[in-house]
């Protein structure tokens, strides 16, 4: 693994390298070399080099993968994750590691996402065991677990090995991910994680290539999760001459139709920061106008986010079939809800599509 030159970025690299294991997902290709196959870049690794996220690299011809240490580690409501169309005003575990296969310039999470990647980004690994992170969960009551803050396709085996231990605990679990997966990454996921939030951050291929991926990549993702069950939100951070043109929020708004009508699509605003300076944030007219595009599209759960109490019933969950109330928000509080583990409209009966009760824990081995 090429370490960074800074000595600060060095002894992180060195700290980094240290806390890894083998990984799942690679093949072995010729000379030395490993195939990663974890996110959409499936970079081709020469023995001795890293991935584009700079915390995969090829040790001897094996991928080696993050695993044993946190960067973040917080109890949050499930809202703020955003998933809305599960178990409202529920805690969630939130845990996230370094590094990034994006390169974001107005990223929120920089300092753990752009590790290796930039002088500033210096957030220290904290050592822990995948037993510790599911008993602080249990301790505060935490019904979910999210694998968040940083790009969690990246350290997907870690995950894994964290959520097959939830999940027997009755934990739901799940990705707050940027969507730049592969089919093998969704697959290893899926028998341990039942929720995948993805930012679908625009609808032209030249915005992708200069945020690191691919449009077509996140897109099919998007597609394949559901396919394979997944609970799916989708979240786009509404940046003002970015992204918040009409015929592309319409795309936006019509590919996530397509996948499903109920496919609940979070618009977001978005403030100036990282590598950007300058440029207006979003106000919360963009945010209606875009979710007014989102209704007009088909879609029948649409969010507007990041600016409490001024978007009208925006942050709050109506029943598609009869307008009801059925989930009341102001911000990440909800303030009422009247859907019950089954799911249904309490005033037409129609179904409301979620996860609105927790999985029983699995029995014992013997019992």
């Amino acid at each position: 693994m090429a370490l960074a030159q800074d000595p600060e970025h060095a002894g992180l690299a060195r700290a980094l390298r240290e806390r890894t294991a083998e990984g799942r997902l690679h093949e072995r290709l010729g000379g030395g070399a490993v195939r990663c196959l974890a996110c959409g870049h499936r970079c081709r690794i020469p023995e001795g080099r890293e991935g584009i996220c700079k915390v995969r690299y090829n040790e001897g011809g094996r991928l080696r993968a993050p695993r044993g240490y946190v960067a973040g580690l917080a109890v949050d409501p499930i809202e703020k994750k955003p998933f809305f169309h599960v178990l409202p005003g529920a805690e969630a575990l939130s845990f996230g590691m370094l590094g990034c296969n994006f390169h974001c310039p107005y990223c929120q999470n920089w300092t753990t996402s752009q590790t290796l990647r930039d002088d500033g980004a210096l957030a220290a690994p904290r050592d822990v065991e995948p037993e510790e992170i599911v008993a602080v969960a249990r301790r505060r009551g935490a019904p979910v677990i999210v694998s968040t803050y940083n790009e969690p396709l990246i350290t997907i085996e870690w995950a894994v090995e964290i959520f097959s231990l939830a999940r027997r605990a009755g934990i739901l679990c799940g990705f707050v991910s940027n969507g730049h997966g592969t089919p093998e990454a969704l697959a290893l996921l899926r028998p341990h994680a039942s929720l995948f939030k993805v930012d679908l951050k625009s609808f032209r291929e030249d915005s992708y290539r200069k945020l690191g991926g691919r449009l077509e990549t996140v897109l099919e993702t998007i597609r394949e999760a559901h396919r394979l069950g997944f609970w799916v939100e989708a979240v786009t951070l509404i940046v003002p001459g970015f992204n918040d043109g009409e015929e592309e929020l319409a795309g936006l708004a019509g590919f996530l139709a397509s996948v499903s009508p109920s496919l609940p699509w979070h618009v977001t605003a978005y403030h100036p920061d990282y590598r950007v300076s300058g440029g207006a944030a979003t106000s919360a007219a963009d945010l209606m106008r875009a979710a007014e595009i989102g209704r007009r599209a088909g879609l029948r759960y649409v969010y507007a986010g990041n600016v409490p109490g001024r978007v009208g019933g925006l942050e709050s969950t109506r029943c598609h079939a009869c307008g009801t109330p059925v989930v009341e928000r102001a911000g990440y509080v909800v303030r009422r809800s009247v859907i019950g583990a089954e799911g249904r409209c309490p005033s037409c009966g129609a179904e409301i599509p979620g996860v609105w009760s927790r999985p029983s824990p699995d029995p014992m081995p013997g019992s």
